[in-house]
């Protein structure tokens, strides 16, 4: 009789040990990194609903064991980075009492919290190396400073205070927490409260002030001009070209030659015309109108031929890379490109005969592309709109060219239609303008209103930017495809949507929380639901929080906020250099070029996503300094405002007539004690339990305001009902 033969049974033990070595292997890898339990079931390959279930559990047993960390908003962490040695990474000074350590080469790591005492000198963006160790009382990596690999910058501006004996300067930057002391020998001809630029002769030992002298005097501290000079300085921003940027910009010469017109596609007698701010001079983009016999429509997109002047290697190009891109402060430009080419010979100025790069579509009367045209042009345009005088035409329905404005308005509605069938996002955050005085001084603050004169503009713009990167990507099949600049937005991180959504519960409202259109779709409802009312700002802003940066990459990642899947920076080759690459490349590819060196122009990429954020710094530091300016005409004046945001030093108050951000310092609320529940981000009453949270109504007095910081000091009256 033959006995079958048995099965071997797999021991649940050893499967159980298996799936434990498997974590803790993926978990080490980045030891300071959080994961969902989406991402580590995606990275071991579980995909059965049951699986994940059972994973979950393995996981939570593990944590409970101490074997990895869990924290509390369901992410999973090594514990081996408490025994982490050493680790590199870049100081966020936040306030005086500590800082935070941004960890190199590590996406979503969690910061290290280093106390100042630990910091040994170091200051604001120095690359440190740091001991890690774990608090497991208040649940965060905590270190201390072990060796300053490298200081950010030697150079700082600030106002400089005199006596009879010494002198110190006070720096500009509220990320800066320290004076720098300044012999009497080396202030350099400053005068008491002169705002200077001060280099670092020696850097601080232990609590010792770092040493400097005064290299250059920018004049009296609250002057317009020398505050804006102090924020140009402050984030390196040039203050004029050089002379041989300039004098080879004014040799290039003013005629467009004959021979280079006959290349060229001539759409002269085009109806054409731009439309931009009223105090734009640089006009990069304009668009042709024209009834086709079948009764589609011909649109033009025509951008300025920036590349046809700035040539590859020369001195203008070189500046123009270095910069990356125009700075856009209240009361001025910091351009890309010396003014003989911005406002001269690139901008599509009327009534001139200009050489564009363009694309040219043929709509049906849908808004369905036809036909479709890349190439180089020359234009000449018609009439040169501001947005307020392209909008006045399209609602009396009076003045020059109505029936093209009328035309593209409704072919611009139907993209946009279909933009948002797709799954792009309609969130936006609140622009400010000025009104400035002739000295600078801000006389008045509003709300920039977009209206469909900006939105015309916008969708053809977009249209242009989208068909450029499709057709470069689509060119070649296979696997090689054409090296592409593209702009890029990420799909957002799964546990920040988490977070938005807990943070919406909060004011009744509900987000889907599905990857993909389902999550865009339901923003876009909620942008509805809330248009108009007072937590619209809060909203808007924790929403694009949510959000990734977007930013240029050689890889076809698409983008998520517009729903793309290619996208690019074309339309503003005078302010942007990005777009000068994508023009480059469109041309080496028409005229039939193969695929170009991709680490060349992913490292330009990086360089132009760097300064891009340099320059949106500067701005904001720009506005709120003016912000700041106009608020001094608000001093002990009480203002209706809500929470805007919580900190563990203060509560961040919007003021509804002014729209500027103050604060209340949470050391000057002395009917409690009060703490900051990072979790809850809310701020609590030890005693009586009284909570602060965002959105909620306030009334508050304007207490003081200091430009040098760009902080205003708000005294909380009481609460609204």
């Amino acid at each position: 009789m033959k006995h079958k033969k048995r099965r071997k049974k797999t021991s649940g033990r050893s499967n159980t040990a298996q799936l434990g070595k498997m974590v803790l292997a993926f978990l080490n890898e980045k030891p300071f990194q959080r994961f969902t339990l989406k991402k580590i079931a995606k990275a071991l390959k579980v995909r059965k609903h049951n699986a994940k279930i059972e994973l979950e559990a393995f996981l939570n047993a593990m944590a409970k064991k101490d074997l990895i960390h869990k924290h509390p908003n369901e992410t999973y962490q090594s514990v081996t980075s408490a025994e982490t040695e050493h680790v590199t990474g870049t100081v966020d000074f936040v306030n005086a009492r500590f800082a935070y350590i941004i960890p190199e080469g590590e996406e979503n790591a969690e910061d290290v919290w280093v106390k100042s005492g630990s910091l040994r000198g170091a200051m604001d963006r120095d690359k440190v190396k740091i001991r890690v160790y774990k608090n497991s009382r208040r649940n965060r990596l905590e270190g201390e400073v072990v060796e300053i690999v490298e200081r950010n910058t030697e150079e700082f501006v600030g106002h400089i205070e005199i006596s009879n004996r010494f002198a110190f300067v006070v720096p500009n930057s509220r990320k800066i927490h320290t004076d720098i002391f300044i012999p009497l020998d080396d202030i350099n001809g400053a005068e008491h409260k002169d705002k200077v630029v001060i280099k670092i002769i020696e850097w601080p030992h232990g609590d010792d002030s770092p040493v400097g002298k005064v290299t250059r005097v920018l004049g009296k501290s609250g002057e317009n001009d020398t505050e804006i000079h102090a924020i140009m300085f402050e984030y390196g921003l040039p203050f004029d070209f050089p002379q041989e940027v300039e004098a080879e910009a004014n040799k290039i010469p003013l005629e467009i030659p004959g021979s280079e017109i006959k290349k060229r596609r001539d759409l002269r007698d085009t109806t054409t015309f731009t439309i931009d701010p009223l105090t734009a001079k640089d006009f990069d983009d304009a668009l042709s109108v024209k009834q086709l016999d079948n009764g589609n429509w011909e649109i033009g997109v025509h951008i300025a031929d920036v590349t046809h002047y700035v040539k590859p290697n020369s001195i203008l190009e070189k500046e123009a890379f270095r910069r990356a891109t125009s700075v856009y402060l209240v009361d001025r430009t910091v351009p890309m490109l010396p003014e003989n080419l911005s406002n001269g010979l690139c901008s599509l100025r009327p009534n001139e005969d200009k050489l564009t790069f363009s694309a040219i579509f043929e709509l049906d009367p849908k808004g369905n592309i036809i036909e479709e045209w890349f190439g180089r042009t020359v234009i000449h345009s018609d009439r040169r709109f501001t947005y307020e005088e392209a909008q006045e035409v399209l609602e009396t329905g009076e003045g020059d060219f109505k029936e093209e404005l009328f035309k593209l308005n409704e072919l611009a509605k139907l993209l946009n239609k279909k933009r948002f069938r797709a799954g792009a996002i309609s969130f936006e955050s609140v622009e400010l303008y000025f009104e400035l005085d002739e000295k600078g001084k801000p006389v008045g603050l509003f709300p920039k209103i977009r209206k469909d004169a900006h939105k015309l503009i916008e969708e053809f713009m977009l249209l242009a930017n989208k068909r450029v990167a499709e057709f470069v990507f689509n060119q070649r099949k296979g696997k090689v495809k054409n090296t592409m600049v593209y702009r890029v937005h990420e799909d957002p991180d799964p546990e920040r949507v988490d977070i938005f959504a807990k943070f919406l519960k909060r004011f009744g409202y509900n987000i889907s929380q599905e990857s993909g259109g389902a999550f865009s779709k339901s923003l876009n409802q909620l942008s509805k639901d809330i248009e108009g009312k007072t937590i619209q700002n809060i909203i808007q802003y924790q929403a694009i929080r949510t959000m990734a940066k977007a930013r240029y990459t050689t890889e076809p990642i698409g983008h998520y906020g517009l729903a793309f899947k290619h996208y690019s920076h074309f339309t503003s080759p005078i302010r942007r250099y990005p777009d000068m690459m994508a023009h480059r490349l469109l041309q080496h590819y028409l005229d039939g070029g193969q695929p170009v060196d991709k680490k060349e122009y992913e490292e330009k990429c990086k360089h132009s996503s760097e300064r891009e954020k340099r320059a949106a710094d500067a701005e904001r530091a720009s506005i709120k300094y003016k912000q700041v300016e106009f608020m001094e005409t608000f001093l002990n004046k009480e203002l209706d405002g809500f929470i805007s945001g919580t900190t563990d030093w203060g509560i961040y108050v919007e003021m509804n007539e002014t729209k500027c951000e103050g604060m209340i310092r949470l050391s000057d609320m002395k009917d409690d004690y009060y703490a900051y529940d990072e979790e809850a981000q809310m701020v609590i009453g030890k005693k009586f339990k009284e909570k602060f949270m965002i959105g909620d109504p306030l009334r508050v007095k304007v207490k003081a305001t200091n430009l040098d910081k760009r902080t205003i000091d708000l005294e909380l009256i009481g609460r609204l009902d």
